[in-house]
């Protein structure tokens, strides 16, 4: 009988973990009905620092405001608590630390470029000293701070009578002699006035008691931050992406062409260790073709082909979805092919081994560098992409495949990736394709040419792995986020809304069969798939987007950004 509950127990704890009941934890910038919100306000990065203990948001107008845990310092820090098998009944909790303005905009007079203060990215370096260190950096300009708490020194004990003391502060006149005293016309004193004599000052035995020293006394701390470093002038497009190396020394910056390496303690010197700028950059140019046209159409097109195609390329996007439609209509099908290379939209250190590094492009690969090959890593060590299925593209087919953002797992071994569409699961050791693939919001599908015309379809969500990797998640519309489970077998796709209610949004899916990781077979999940609306039945709301969130480095918590609201729930 024992041997069977054991042999239960046993089979139970190999399966997939149960998936997470999550709750709210707290809001901060919660808006009231029918407040407005000021574009400067809204969260546009979030950033765990590596014990959990931190976090950062920064905002559209070049503030990052910092907050603190709380929870744990009533009886230590957690890992001690763990130690000693204490039991935790409360859920994370923080406050708000500190805040300073990192960027202000700033105008390019060479190029007549402005330069707005939007903070893009933030991240955590290496805490020394029990100050704070951390990157922000907007499209042009990074910098690093240090926060730290400075004590308040005042002087107390002063030898003043407060009874005695005016109002101004100065001391009353009765306790100053009103005697006139001789003066030379210089200035001076008469002589005889240096000359006295030891009868002239009596001192009580034990000295005077009303005489003492003013003593300094901290009173109180106030944080402090301080801009260290700036390093600038070495990007001519918008950095897209930031990131800090294992050996906490040096980091990389990102832009559309080219990766930077920084040393932290030199700000006037990068390496650029990556470049796909093409020798032409009109190369970059998108270049309109066509194919599967009917033979007079054809004939016209080729005709004029160059003059056409140079027209076309500059059409504005909604003009461009009219011309498309309308030439599906009368049997002409376009296709948009561009830009013609790869065009670097994140990058990411490895989180252990300094040498590697990966970054993505917007034809949807992902490409892992070895900086001991060569001090320009024009090649790659290896190259993660999705072939396309044979008749599957379409107008539409690599914009939505373009990479928006790509995290290491805490072990190094697997890279989450999102796209438009989907979350996918990439392992390093397995470059013929994702090992796991979530439908983020396959229902939209059929409204990328709205998401195309109103510009939705290049917003670009961010996304997160938990730090046990059994879990990813990332945003959506309508303010909801997505949670997946990624382990051997596991079903669990849970959609929230970031509100304090965060299940009422919450659709009970049945439960799909999923496979083992292990046995080189694509998983793929998928959310709600009603068309057209949301997990809730309501019609989707392409204003309110979920674009920015992250997870606790240690612990089942969640902190999302939606617009200048910070919410906070744990499981």
């Amino acid at each position: 009988m024992n041997g069977g509950e054991g042999d239960d127990e046993a089979v139970t704890s190999e399966g997939p973990p149960q998936p997470l009941e999550w709750k709210f934890s707290q809001v901060f910038g919660e808006r009231t009905a029918g407040e407005e919100v000021q574009e400067v306000d809204i969260i546009s990065a979030i950033e765990f620092d590596k014990s959990g203990d931190h976090l950062a948001t920064g905002d559209r107008g070049g503030r990052v405001v910092l907050f603190e845990r709380t929870d744990t310092k009533d009886h230590g820090y957690r890992r001690d608590l763990e130690r000693m098998d204490y039991p935790i009944s409360r859920h994370p909790e923080f406050r708000y630390k500190t805040e300073f303005q990192s960027h202000e905009p700033e105008f390019d007079y060479l190029k007549s470029l402005e330069i707005e203060e939007k903070i893009n990215k933030i991240r955590w370096c290496q805490t020394a000293n029990s100050s704070l260190f951390l990157l922000s950096t907007n499209d042009k300009t990074i910098k690093f701070w240090k926060v730290q708490e400075k004590k308040v020194k005042k002087i107390c004990d002063m030898n003043v009578d407060p009874s005695k003391a005016g109002g101004n502060g100065s001391i009353a006149s009765s306790s100053m002699s009103t005697t006139p005293k001789p003066h030379l016309a210089n200035g001076g004193l008469p002589e005889k006035s240096y000359m006295c004599s030891s009868s002239d000052i009596k001192i009580p035995p034990g000295g005077i008691p009303s005489l003492h020293l003013p003593v300094v006394a901290s009173h109180e701390t106030s944080l402090a931050a301080r801009c260290r470093r700036i390093y600038a002038h070495a990007h001519d497009y918008h950095i897209n992406s930031i990131s800090t190396n294992s050996d906490g020394e040096t980091f990389i910056s990102a832009d559309d062409l080219r990766i930077n390496l920084w040393n932290l303690e030199i700000s006037n010197q990068s390496f650029n260790i990556v470049d796909v700028k093409p020798a032409n950059m009109e190369d970059l140019t998108v270049v309109i073709t066509y194919y599967n046209l009917k033979s007079y159409f054809a004939i016209l097109i080729d005709k004029f082909w160059f003059s056409i195609s140079r027209i076309i390329a500059h059409m504005p996007r909604a003009a461009w979805v009219t011309l498309y439609m309308s030439c599906i209509r009368h049997g002409l099908h376009l296709h948009r092919i561009g830009p013609s290379r790869n065009v670097i939209t994140s990058a990411e250190f490895h989180p252990n081994h300094c040498n590697t590094l990966a970054y993505s492009s917007s034809k949807g690969s992902i490409r892992l560098i070895d900086l001991r090959q060569s001090a320009l890593c024009d090649t790659h060590s290896k190259l993660f992409e999705e072939h396309e299925t044979p008749g599957s593209r379409s107008f539409f087919t690599e914009i939505i495949a373009s990479i928006s953002d790509i995290k290491f797992g805490k072990d190094g071994r697997h890279i989450l990736s999102r796209d438009y569409m989907t979350l996918k699961l990439w392992d390093i050791n397995m470059d013929s394709g994702p090992v796991a693939t979530f439908q983020v919001h396959e229902y939209l599908r059929p409204k990328l040419c709205d998401l195309y015309e109103n510009d939705s379809i290049f917003d670009k969500f961010e996304c997160c792995l938990s730090g046990d990797g059994q879990r990813v998640a990332t945003g959506s519309y309508s303010n909801l986020f997505r949670v997946f489970g990624c382990t051997s077998g596991s079903s669990e796709a849970t959609t929230l809304e970031a509100s304090k209610n965060p299940m009422r949004r919450q659709v009970q899916n049945p439960a799909r069969p999923s496979r083992s990781l292990s046995s080189l077979t694509r998983v793929v999940r998928r959310g709600s798939e009603s068309p057209g609306v949301d997990a809730n039945g309501n019609a989707f709301d392409f204003t309110t987007k979920l674009l920015h969130l992250a997870w606790h480095p240690t612990e089942n918590s969640l902190a999302c950004a939606a617009a200048n609201s910070l919410y906070m729930y744990y499981a």
